[in-house]
């Protein structure tokens, strides 16, 4: 009889083959299903492995399983994903489990998790960051489903995942239903917020400090190998140093768009549903947005800029970094309030620390002072803010006026810089003993009758307002 087969996995694409390959590599055997059987003869053609497996009805697919079985699905989120389902439930028995390692909406991972549970099935839905190499070499991974369950797959998914400097895996248990998935979709999030300082920092060190590729590149090395050290700055770097072969920089011959699709976006509408502020990320959305408008080489024509000054110095370049560095670390207190709200508002009991420490390899977001974050989190894990632990609350004071000197000679100078001005005004905002807000509410109390409340007297107010001039 032949062996069965520890893990199935469906969908052959880019992710799906290199998944598919790292536990085969972790000697675990492998089952691969695409619905188009192309693909499958495809890759198995090209990047044969002893430990993988191919079929290509979902019948023998299924029946090649271990029991409980474990099903892996890497195809395109939404109704695909459904009908997959559907497709597999009739083959299944009780207990086994499905794996949602796509990027899907935590609301219909949720929706899923309790179908599948009514039908006796576990589902997961499992956030995976890492992109093609993550997949192949070790991802971080966020699974999020039934906690009794977990063993089943944990072996295999720590196994897989990334290795911290200290050898622990990138891969922990995240909460129930549509929790990793969640997880997954702020990490995106903070990612579009990481990207979008990172491109203003170039802008500046090209506009404002005039700065050639070349130059950059060498900074961003330089900045790599102290506080910023992380993936994206890291391979920022390289990006300068790319040559064309027309002559040239790479990245002069990129156009000036950014694509999207949709996870930042939903962490901003999430945001917004929950009461978090998110505003970093909602910048790094909208810039993206504003990339793609056709009508911006119209503005360039119609709309006066200032004169620019070149300030070529090294206080300058390093007033950048500093800039950079706080609002990073700002962009993830967003981040991180925002999964606080969800672990209450969903009953998830997220542990922000483990959280950290997944992101500390294989993902985009990977840096080094994502231990902070850990130890922040240890230390106490009721912690409001990130902004409040004493490493954090340090680096604000220490940076923030060179954020605040940068955003002011930015803006004077014409240069858009979205993402560390919505880094400022939350920072300010935040110590602020005024917003503004008690003027907002008496407006609205003027022309809704919508109420206040009183900082000498408890209660819930109303005013008669007195028009003092004609309309």
């Amino acid at each position: 009889m032949k062996e069965l087969q520890d893990i199935g996995l469906i969908g052959m694409a880019v992710m799906g083959s290199n998944l598919a390959l790292n536990m085969a590599d972790h000697h675990f055997h492998v089952a691969v299903y695409n619905y188009t059987p192309d693909l499958t003869k495809q890759f198995l053609k090209e990047r044969p492995h002893h430990n993988v497996t191919g079929y290509y009805t979902l019948e023998t697919f299924v029946a090649s399983l271990k029991k409980p079985r474990k099903i892996m699905l890497m195809i395109m989120a939404g109704a695909p994903v459904d009908s997959m389902i559907e497709q597999l439930i009739p083959l299944l028995d009780a207990e086994d489990i499905i794996i949602d390692g796509g990027n899907s909406f935590f609301g219909d991972t949720r929706r899923r998790y309790v179908y599948c549970k009514n039908k006796g099935i576990h589902f997961y839905g499992m956030g995976i960051s890492g992109g093609e190499t993550g997949a192949r070499r070790g991802p971080a991974i966020m699974p999020g489903g039934s906690k009794k369950t977990y063993s089943e797959i944990q072996p295999i998914y720590e196994a897989i995942a990334a290795k911290a400097a200290d050898g622990s895996p990138c891969c922990a248990y995240i909460g129930e239903d549509g929790a990793g998935h969640y997880v997954k979709m702020v990490h995106n999030g903070i990612e579009y917020a990481d990207m979008q300082l990172i491109s203003e920092a170039y802008l500046l060190l090209k506009y404002l400090g005039g700065c050639d590729n070349t130059k950059i590149s060498r900074i961003f090395d330089q900045w790599n190998q102290g506080e910023l050290h992380s993936f994206l700055i890291g391979i920022a770097a390289d990006i300068f140093a790319e040559n064309d072969e027309s002559g040239g920089q790479v990245i002069d011959k990129i156009k000036d768009a950014a694509g999207q699709k949709g996870t930042g976006r939903w962490t901003s509408i999430e945001s917004m549903k929950q009461g978090v502020d998110t505003s970093m990320i909602t910048a790094a959305c909208n810039a993206r947005v504003m990339s793609n408008l056709a009508e911006r080489k119209k503005a360039q024509d119609l709309i006066t800029k200032p004169k620019m000054t070149i300030v070529q110095n090294d206080e300058f370049i390093e007033s950048v970094r500093k800039s950079l560095y706080v609002a990073k670390v700002v962009a993830y207190a967003q981040g991180f309030s925002l999964y606080r709200s969800a672990s209450e508002t969903y009953g998830w009991n997220l542990n922000y620390g483990n959280i950290a420490s997944i992101f500390r390899a294989g993902c985009i977001i990977q840096a080094d002072f994502l231990t902070k974050i850990t130890e922040a989190y240890e230390k106490n894990s009721e912690l409001n803010n990130l902004l409040f632990d004493e490493f954090f609350l340090d680096a604000i004071n220490e940076n923030q006026k060179s954020l605040r000197n940068i955003v002011c000679l930015a803006m004077a100078e014409g240069i858009a810089i979205p993402a560390y001005a919505s880094a400022l005004s939350y920072i300010d905002a935040y110590r602020s003993p005024c917003v503004g807000a008690n003027l907002i509410q008496a407006l609205r109390d003027y022309f809704g009758a919508h109420t206040f409340q009183r900082i000498d007297e408890k209660g819930t107010f109303h005013h008669q307002w007195q028009e003092h001039y004609k309309k």
